[in-house]
C-alpha cells in the first residue's frame, strides 16, 4: 500500500509539474506571437505614415501647379482685357477730338453768320427808317395836296364804300324777298296737306293729374274720414297726393307716376262704388287696383305686339311694353308712340329691301328703357340696350336701340330706318307738347338775340314766339340797314335757336319829335 501511495503520488506530482510546464510553455509562446504582431503592425504604421506624407506632397505639388497655371491664365485674360479697353478708349478719344474740332468749326461758322445777320439787321433798320422818313414825306404832300388828312380820307372812303355796298346788298336782299314772296301760296298749300296728313293721330295725354268723378259732395268727406284717416291711408299706400277743393262733385289726382296715380283712381272708383270707405277696405281695394293695372299693362301689351305684328318677344319685355301704356315723354304716349315707329320703320324698309319684321321689332322695342328709367339709373337708352341683351335680342335689334338719338353710329340699314321713323313720329306736329320752361326759355333766347344787334333800342316776342318785333333806334340804323338787320337776325335766330314752324322778324323803326307849348 504505501508503494502504491508514493507510486499514485509520484504521479500526480508528475501531472501538477506537467501541467505548470505546459502553462509556462503556452504563456511564453503567446506572447512571443504578440510581440510579433506587434513588431509587424509598427512596420506597417510607418509604411502608411511614410506614404501619406509622399501622398500629401504630391497633392500639394499637383495643387502648387494648378493655382500657378490659373494665376497666370487669369492674368493673360486680364491683359488681353485691359488691351481691349485700352483700344477701345483711344477710339473713343480720336472720336471726341473729331467731334470737338467739328463743333470748333461749327462755333466760328455761326459767329460769323451772326456777326453778318447784326450787320444785315442794322443796315435793313435804316433803310426802314429811309422808308418810313420817305412815307411821312408823301403824306404830307397828298395831304397838302387833297386838303385832308390820312385819317380823314381813310374815314371818307370808307364810308362811301360802306354806304354803296349796304344800299347793294339790301336791293339784291329786297329783290331775292320778292320772288320768295311769289311762292309763298305755293309752298304753304303744301306744308297745310303734310302736316293734316302727318297730324292725323292723338299722342297728347295729361301727365301730372287724374279726375275722379263723385256722385255728390257729400262724398267728399268720406273720402277724408274722421281726422283725415282715409286721405291719408289712401296716398300712403298709392303715393299719389288727393286734392279736394271746391271743384263740384270731383277729386283731383296728382302724381308725376302714371302708374300710382291710375292705381289710385282705380282704387278710389271702386271705394265710391262700395260706399263702405275706411282703412282696411282703403288697402284691399289698393291691393285689386295694383293687380287690374298689372293685368291692364300686360294686356295693352299682348296687344301691341298682335298689332304690330312682331311675334317671339320675351313675355318680360312684353310686360314692358304694357307699362308703357302709362308712361308719357314731352306729352306723348310712349306705347302709342313706339307702335307708331314700329309701323312706320316697317313701311320704310319695305320700301328700300329690309327685313319688315325685324325693323318693326326694333322699332316697337326702341324706347323699351322707358318703362323703368324712373327706376333704374342711367338713360332709357342704356337700360333699354340692357334689357334687350338680357332677353337675348339679336344685336341688330340692340344697335337700333343704341343708335336711335345718335348716341352712337348706326351699323346696319335698320338702325338708320328706325332712327327716321321716331324723328318723324316724335317731330311731327301736335305729337308731342312743350313744357312751359322750354316755351319761356325760347323766348327769352329769342329777344336776347336781338337785343345784341348794334342799334337795337328794345325788342317785343309776339304771337306765343312766332314773331319778333325790333324797334331799332333811327338816328343809327337807315332803311338799307333796316333790311341788313332783319336779314341778320334771321340768320342768327336759324342758327342759334330749334323752334317748330318759323319766326316773323319786324323791323320797325319811326322818328319821333317832342315839344311842350309853354
Amino acid at each position: 500500500m504505501p508503494e502504491v501511495l508514493k507510486i499514485g503520488l509520484a504521479v500526480l506530482i508528475t501531472l501538477i509539474i506537467s501541467v505548470i510546464i505546459t502553462w509556462k510553455i503556452t504563456i511564453y509562446y503567446r506572447v512571443k506571437v504578440y510581440e510579433a504582431k506587434v513588431g509587424s503592425a509598427e512596420v506597417k504604421e510607418k509604411e502608411i505614415i511614410e506614404n501619406a506624407i509622399k501622398s500629401a506632397e504630391t497633392i500639394k505639388r499637383e495643387a502648387l501647379l494648378e493655382a500657378k497655371e490659373e494665376a497666370l491664365k487669369a492674368k493673360n485674360e486680364f491683359e488681353k482685357e485691359s488691351k481691349e479697353r485700352r483700344t477701345e478708349l483711344s477710339r473713343y478719344e480720336k472720336r471726341l477730338i473729331v467731334k470737338e474740332e467739328t463743333l470748333d468749326r461749327k462755333i466760328d461758322a455761326l459767329e460769323k453768320k451772326e456777326s453778318k445777320l447784326s450787320n444785315r439787321e442794322t443796315e435793313l433798320k435804316n433803310l426802314k427808317q429811309e422808308v418810313d422818313e420817305f412815307h411821312e414825306r408823301q403824306l404830307q404832300e397828298l395831304e397838302k395836296i387833297s386838303g385832308l388828312t390820312s385819317e380823314q380820307a381813310k374815314e371818307y372812303l370808307l364810308k362811301t364804300v360802306e354806304e354803296d355796298v349796304k344800299h347793294e346788298t339790301a336791293m339784291f336782299i329786297k329783290e331775292m324777298d320778292n320772288k320768295a314772296k311769289e311762292e309763298v301760296n305755293k309752298k304753304a298749300k303744301e306744308y297745310v296737306v303734310n302736316a293734316i296728313q302727318r297730324c292725323s293721330a292723338d299722342h297728347v295725354t295729361e301727365t301730372t293729374i287724374s279726375v275722379v268723378q263723385l256722385p255728390n259732395d257729400e262724398m267728399k268727406g268720406r273720402i277724408i274720414g274722421r281726422e283725415g284717416r282715409n286721405i291719408r291711408t289712401l296716398e300712403t299706400l298709392t303715393g299719389v297726393d288727393l286734392i279736394i277743393d271746391d271743384t263740384p262733385e270731383a277729386v283731383i289726382l296728382s302724381a308725376f307716376d302714371p302708374i300710382r296715380r291710375e292705381v289710385a283712381r282705380i282704387a278710389l272708383e271702386k271705394l265710391i262704388v262700395d260706399g263702405r270707405i275706411h282703412p282696411a277696405r282703403i288697402e284691399e281695394m289698393v291691393d285689386k287696383a295694383q293687380k287690374e293695372v298689372e293685368d291692364i299693362m300686360r294686356e295693352a301689351g299682348e296687344e301691341a305686339v298682335l298689332e304690330v305684328g312682331v311675334h317671339g318677344i320675351h313675355p318680360e319685355l312684353i310686360k314692358l311694353l304694357g307699362k308703357m301704356k302709362f308712361r308719357t315723354s314731352y306729352g306723348q304716349n310712349a306705347l302709342k308712340h313706339s307702335i307708331e315707329v314700329a309701323i312706320m320703320a316697317g313701311l320704310l324698309a319695305s320700301e328700300i329691301g329690309l327685313d319688315v319684321r325685324l325693323a318693326k321689332r326694333a322699332g316697337l322695342l326702341h324706347d323699351i328703357g322707358k318703362s323703368v328709367d324712373h327706376e333704374v339709373e342711367g338713360t332709357h337708352i342704356s337700360i333699354g340696350v340692357d334689357l334687350c341683351r338680357k332677353y337675348k335680342e339679336s344685336a341688330i335689334v340692340i344697335n337700333a336701340l343704341e343708335a336711335h338719338h345718335g348716341d352712337v353710329e348706326p351699323e346696319t340699314l335698320i338702325a338708320c330706318v328706325v332712327q327716321a321713323a321716331d324723328t318723324i313720329s316724335a317731330a311731327r306736329p301736335g305729337a308731342r307738347r312743350e313744357t312751359l320752361e322750354t316755351y319761356t326759355n325760347r323766348l327769352k333766347q329769342l329777344e336776347d338775340i336781338t337785343n345784341s344787334f348794334k342799334g337795337v333800342d328794345k325788342s317785343f316776342a309776339i304771337q306765343a314766339g312766332r314773331e319778333i318785333r325790333v324797334m331799332v333806334v333811327p338816328d343809327q340804323i337807315n332803311d338799307d340797314d333796316m333790311i341788313l338787320l332783319a336779314r341778320d337776325v334771321s340768320k342768327r335766330i336759324e342758327e342759334e335757336l330749334e323752334y317748330p314752324g318759323q319766326i316773323k322778324v319786324n323791323v320797325i323803326r319811326e322818328s319821333r319829335v317832342t315839344d311842350y307849348a309853354k
